[in-house]
């Protein structure tokens, strides 16, 4: 979906921004443009953008754990 419309930018762009290391609105307008004209999407760029944090920290903390092979065993 069309986050911001004056700039074109997508919540596709700014969840990619987020993996790429934006923390704040202020990234996204540098790096993306976002909210630098008529501002009306700063509200939910910044929810896109917290909301791929959150899933990214979500995903660095799953850990896998694997049993050992009956070879390894042996």
């Amino acid at each position: 979906m069309i986050v911001c419309v004056c700039r074109r930018v997508s919540d596709s762009q700014i969840r990619q921004a987020a993996i790429d290391g934006a923390h704040s609105l202020e990234c996204l307008q540098i790096d993306l443009g976002v909210a630098t004209q008529c501002g009306r999407c700063a509200d939910c760029a910044s929810r896109v953008l917290c909301d791929a944090r959150d899933a990214g920290a979500h995903q660095r903390h799953i850990v896998t754990i694997a049993r050992p092979s009956q070879a390894q065993m042996a």
